[in-house]
């Protein structure tokens, strides 16, 4: 099992050449520095991932049960196409505008969780400056990185609204 922080204890680090770890590893050739950096994005990614994995889940079925019963795919049924292709061009294609609203708002919450998270897993990063910058009162960093995150969750809501210009074609016609 992986301790804290990005390496082991008796893991020398690559050469920085792009900061992240695992990218540096593989330039440098270090094979066992990959994967001993790569079994340490293991636990920090699974209880990020996880909490809004569960809430694209549920939105997402919810989504396709309310798809499923419009008369559009009763027709898509009554032509005679595969149940796999009505499910995935049909259905899936129709549902996606709620689940891609959950996932620009839920990014919120994982760049909020990353100030647990780097915390906790003794990962270097936004999250864990934010935490030592409030522990210490430091005004200005907490003003910037705040600022920072709101920029950032600004522009994924933009992403969000352009994705819905290729997803929903009636969005196009307003």
């Amino acid at each position: 099992m992986a301790g804290p922080g990005r390496l082991g204890a008796r893991i020398a680090s690559p050469p920085e050449v792009t900061g992240f770890m695992t990218v540096d590893a593989l330039l440098a050739g270090q094979w066992s520095t990959f994967g001993d950096a790569v079994s340490h994005l293991i636990m920090p990614s699974l209880v990020l991932g996880l909490y809004i994995s569960g809430i694209i889940s549920r939105v997402t079925r919810s989504s396709m049960l309310e798809v499923l019963s419009q008369d559009y795919m009763r027709t898509a049924r009554s032509k005679g196409l595969r149940e796999r292709v009505i499910i995935v061009n049909h259905g899936l294609k129709n549902a996606l505008m709620p689940v891609v609203t959950i996932i620009g708002l839920s990014y919120g919450n994982l760049l909020a969780g990353a100030v647990l998270t780097e915390s906790i897993f003794a990962w270097p990063g936004i999250g864990r400056y934010m935490f030592r910058a409030s522990t210490s009162q430091d005004f200005p960093a907490i003003m910037g990185v705040s600022l920072l995150i709101a920029l950032i969750y600004v522009v994924v809501n933009l992403v969000v609204d352009i994705l819905y210009y290729f997803l929903d074609p009636r969005v196009r016609t307003a």
